[in-house]
Order: structure tokens, then sequence, then C-alpha cells
């Protein structure tokens, strides 16, 4: 039997891809990667050591995701694997067996492929970090200039306060906050702006790549649902199988209902307790009536 191991031949762009164009294959694949963690560690003990002050916690969680996103290629590579195994242990048993784990199998490879795509998302949000890390390290200079000329002048009031050096470092400092002021102000709105992006960058991609998955697992156990599990007695002859339109016509819906997935459409919804616009439902045009009724009531009264 012809053993499939993915639903993704000659598959066009999915909705989603349609709706927003898939990033660049991420920054920390390589094709050398392997499982040693000794350069995880030292990656995330050596990240912001040698940088600004200020830059250094940014530049180790930078450092620390780069690791994760090279630990979920490995997961995805593996998962792989996983799928071709199962399918080649089914080939050798009973069709029905057979024919559900090589189904199984391409959900499964498919995991895979969605996490790998789900790196290349997730590193979007570690790329835009590195704006706020960028920033923060330019940032550093101007206050070390700052601090510099405070310190210089501090020592020379204590050491010599008639010293003709005071009045010009004086000076000097008023255009160093100045600088430093404006450093500062591009500082918090650049982090703000970009933290905000980032993050929507990872929620993004974690809520597609669960959909996906739920989808998946959902399509999983329709295909387990074909297997006779009923108990057979020894001699016994289990009915013949005809489950193989029925197991392709499930895998074909699989691709159908991941492949037309996009975040409008996204089932999971948060139910929040508080006001925030992007969340608000649809005014209830019951209560709207009932609270019309209400004023209506209040001004005859008056």
């Amino acid at each position: 039997m012809h053993r499939t191991y993915s639903l993704r031949s000659g598959r066009a762009p999915t909705a989603a891809d349609v709706n927003n164009p898939p990033p660049p294959t991420s920054t920390t694949k390589s094709k050398f990667f392997g499982k040693n963690s000794i350069a995880s560690s030292l990656r995330k003990n050596a990240a912001g050591a040698f940088g600004p002050e200020l830059s250094k916690k940014l530049a180790q969680l930078i450092k620390i995701e780069k690791n994760l996103e090279r630990s979920i290629e490995l997961v995805a590579r593996e998962r792989r694997t996983v799928a071709k195994q199962l399918s080649l242990w089914g080939e050798e048993n009973d069709d029905d067996v057979s024919d559900v784990t090589d189904k199984l199998g391409v959900l499964i490879y498919e995991i895979g492929e969605l996490e790998d795509q789900f790196v290349d998302k997730y590193d979007q949000y570690r790329i835009t970090l590195k704006s706020i890390r960028n920033i923060e390290s330019s940032v550093q200079p101007s206050r070390d200039r700052k601090q510099k000329i405070t310190d210089e002048i501090a020592h020379l009031k204590y050491k010599d306060p008639q010293s003709p050096k005071i009045p010009v470092l004086e000076q000097e400092l008023v255009r160093a906050e100045a600088e430093s002021l404006v450093a500062e102000a591009q500082l918090s709105n650049i982090t703000r702006e970009k933290l905000k992006a980032a993050f929507n960058y990872q929620f993004d991609a974690l809520a597609e790549l669960s959909e996906k998955l739920a989808l998946i697992a959902g399509y999983g156990k329709a295909l387990l649902e074909l297997l006779d599990d009923s108990p057979v007695t020894p001699g016994e002859t289990r009915p013949a199988y005809d489950g193989y339109e029925a197991s392709k016509q499930i895998i074909i819906d699989a691709e159908n209902a991941l492949s037309s997935w996009t975040q409008d459409n996204a089932a999971v919804r948060p139910s929040l307790s508080i006001r925030n616009s992007e969340y608000d439902e649809e005014p209830n045009e019951e209560w709207e009536e009932k609270e019309e009724g209400d004023e209506t009531r209040d001004e005859t009264q008056a």
C-alpha cells in the first residue's frame, strides 16, 4: 500500500497565509543544529555579558528565546519522524489498523509542519524585542555621560569648591541632561510600541498553532472511530474493513479545515470581566430595549 506522510503536497496558500503572508524562515534555524545543550547554556550565560548595562537583561531574554525556538524546531523534526515510523509500523498490521495508522501519521506529520511554521512566526516576536534592546543600548551612553559629569562636579566641589571647571561642567551637564531626556523619551515610546507588537506576534502564532492542533485532534479521534475494537474469540474472523473512503475523506476535511482557518474565525475568544473595545460583544438588543423603557418611565414619573 502507498504510505502517505504529509497532506501538504501541492497545497495552495492557506487562508491565513493570504491574510498574513508567512514570515521569512527563522534566523535560529540551522541544518547543523543538534541536540547538544552545552551551546545553549553558553549562549544563555554569555548573553549581555559584554553589552551596555541597560540592555543586558533583555539581551539575555532574547538569547533564551533563541534556545527555545531551537528546541521547538527539534521537537518538530522529531514529530515528523514519529509520524513516519507510526505509518511504517501500521503497514504490517491488519487492513483497518494499517489504514488508520497511515492516516494518523499524516495528521501527526502535519503537527510537525505546523510547529516548524510556528518557529518562523515566533521569531518575529524575538526580532521585534531586539529593536527594544537596540534602543536600550543606544540610550546607555547618554546615561553614562550624564553620570560621569555629575560625578566630576561632585568631586570638584568636594576637592576644590572654587574651581573654574565647575561652571563649565555644569553647562555640559545641562546639555547632557537635555540629550538624555530626548533619548529616554524615545526609549519609553519605542519600548511600549515594540512590546505590544512583539507579543501580538507571539500570541497570534500561539493562537493559530493551538487552534489548528485542536482541529487535528478532532479529526484524529474521528479516524479512531473507524477501528473496530470489539473483542473477537480465537478463530473468529473480524468483519472486512471498509473504511478506506471514510479515512481518506477525513484527511481531506482536515486539510480543508486547516487551509481555511484564519484569525478572524478563531473559535476561542477571551471572555473579559472588564470592558475592552477589542473584545466587547455586540450590544444586547433586549437589554437596550429594557434600558430605553426604564428611561421612558423615569421621564413620565418626573
